[in-house]
This record gives C-alpha cells, structure tokens and sequence, in this order.
C-alpha cells in the first residue's frame, strides 16, 4: 500500500516540477517506487494464493493491465489532440489518483504474516546462481518488450512499403489478444514441466514471426500489410507463451520466505529489457534487415531451450518451501 501511495505522490510530482534536475529526481522516484510495488504485489500475491492459482490470477492481472495501456493510450491521444498545458497535467493527474485508489484496494486485502528468514548472508538473491541464471534467460526472451513500440516501427517505415498506420493496427491487435486469450494460454501451464514446454513452444513461434517479419522487406504495400500482420499473430502468440511459463518459474523456484527478493529480482529483468532492447532491436532490424530478424529470432529461441536445464538446475537446489499465511 505504501508503495502505491509513493507512485502516486511520484506521479503527482510531474504536476509541480521545473527544471531537468527535478524532472530527474522525480523520474526517478517514480521508477523506483513502481518497481518496488511490483515486487511487493507479487509477494502479496503468494501469501493470498495457492500455488496452483496464481499463474491463471497473473494472466487475468496481465489482461487488466493490457486494458488499462489501451484506456491510458487513448486518454494519451485526446490529450495530444487537445494540445493545451491543462490536458497534458490532467493526465498526470488521473495517474496519480489510479494510484491513490490502488493504494485504497490494496489496504482492504488481509495482511499477509511475515515468514521468519534465516540467514542468508549479505549478497541475498545473487547467491542463488540457478535462479540468477533463469533471470538472465527470462531476460533475453524479454528483448521482444519493445518490438511493437519501436521495433516494428522504425522497421515498417524504413525497410518496407507498407502504410504507416498498420503500426496503431498491430498495436489493437496485439492489445485485443492479450486480453481475450492470456487467460486461456496460462491455463495450459500448471507446474515446472508445463512453464518450460510453454516457454519453449514460444521459443518455435517467435523464431517463426521474426522470420515472417522479415519477408516483408521488398513486398509490395499491401502485401506488406499481410505479412506483418500475421508476424503480428505469431508474435502476440509467443509473448502470451513466454509470459505465462516465466509467471509459473518464477514462483516455483523461489523459497516461499523469500518471494518479495526473489521477484524483485526476476522482474527487474523487465527494466533491463526495456534499457537495452531499444538499442538491440535497432541495431539489428534497422541495421542488419533480415539477418537482423533471423538472429533475433534464433537469439529467443536459444534462450527458451535454455530455460529447461536451467529450471532443472534451481529445482534440485530448491529448499522446502513454507507457504505464508494470512494474519489475524
């Protein structure tokens, strides 16, 4: 809750700041908190969910979530199409009171007993290497965060002949299948084995999307169109895949006294992905073209392959788990 409450004041700072070091210090305020929120919903999340539920509850979070970027995403654009100084703080604003109220549902949820930690010395969730290792690969597979954003993109303008609109139609497109079909994927996940054939699976399919993506270079317009459209398809396909087996992963193999850390460190991988994968979809899709797609989808693919031994790896050291219970 207060973490929410610190998003919300961060966001609500943009209203008052002048200046780019404020801006600075309140950018990062604001990254900080909401990365710290995200550790803490997930911890909350396995102190007041089985096991077995909470693939299928974060699939149901990830399709609430894709519905609010399509409402955020289009308060965005009445604010741009207003242009006016109030418009562009209203929508800060409305942010920072999601947040307030956020912070509000959150306090109505039980409280979650704190489980007894022993020792684990100072580096914590570092000394975990099988666990650091699955980061690491979940990363990778993470690289595809800013395809639909800037990826695609920068590679529909520059390399094919295809209208620039079709971008905000991959973009509905994307949103209206993570939220009619996340649900319906994570269903299919239900344990280590599952999570590493999903993620796999999704492997096979981004290699197949990067690979059509590619084919689209040299098309003619309309062609164009068609193809990366159902690049857009397969590509959608593979993200619902990666997420729901790494949602699975990432809970099982951390201790159940730890979850808070161990999310924390599994999701800041999201942060690095979204640092470096501007700048590694760039140089390979505007750079190299088509044997930029290929190495990106052979890239995806290796990492999922990976994921298998290195699950194996963290289960055979994982200790027996003492699942959270909720306090009077």
């Amino acid at each position: 809750m207060l973490l929410a409450l610190a998003t919300g004041v961060a966001v609500a700072s943009f209203l008052v700041v002048r200046g780019f070091v404020p801006f600075l210090v309140a950018a990062c305020a604001y990254a900080s908190a909401q990365s710290g929120l995200a550790a803490a919903r997930q911890a909350l999340l396995a102190g007041l969910v089985g096991a077995g539920e909470r693939t299928g509850l974060l699939a149901q979070l990830q399709s609430t979530l894709t519905a609010g970027l399509a409402v955020g995403a289009g308060l965005g654009g009445l604010a741009l199409h207003a242009g006016t100084r109030a418009a562009y703080l209203g929508v800060f604003a409305l942010d920072a009171v999601s947040f307030l109220v956020c912070a509000g549902l959150l306090w109505r949820l039980p409280t979650v007993a704190p489980v007894a930690v022993g020792r684990k010395g100072g580096l914590g969730v570092l000394r975990d290497r099988p666990y650091v290792l699955l980061t690491l690969l979940n990363t990778v597979l993470l690289l595809r965060m800013p395809l639909l954003s800037l990826g695609l993109p920068l590679w529909i303008a520059t390399r094919t002949d295809a209208p620039t609109w079709v971008v905000s139609a991959l973009f509905v497109l994307n949103t209206g299948a993570v939220m009619v079909f996340q649900v319906r994927v994570a269903r299919a996940v239900t344990g280590l084995a599952s999570a590493t054939r999903v993620v796999r699976r999704s492997g096979w399919v981004m290699l197949a999307a990067c690979a059509v993506f590619a084919l689209s270079a040299g098309a003619s317009p309309w062609v164009a169109v068609g193809v990366v459209v159902a690049g857009a398809v397969l590509q959608v396909v593979a993200e619902m895949g990666q997420s729901a087996g790494s949602w699975q992963l990432s809970f099982d193999l951390a201790p159940a006294d730890r979850v808070g850390e161990y999310q924390g460190f599994f999701g800041a991988g999201v942060t690095v992905a979204r640092t470096l994968g501007p700048l590694v979809l760039t140089s390979l899709l505007v750079g190299w073209g088509t044997p930029g797609w290929l190495l990106l989808g052979a890239l995806t693919l290796t990492a999922s392959y990976a994921m298998g031994p290195a699950t194996r790896r963290a289960h055979g050291r994982t200790e027996p788990r003492r699942q959270p219970v909720l306090a009077n």
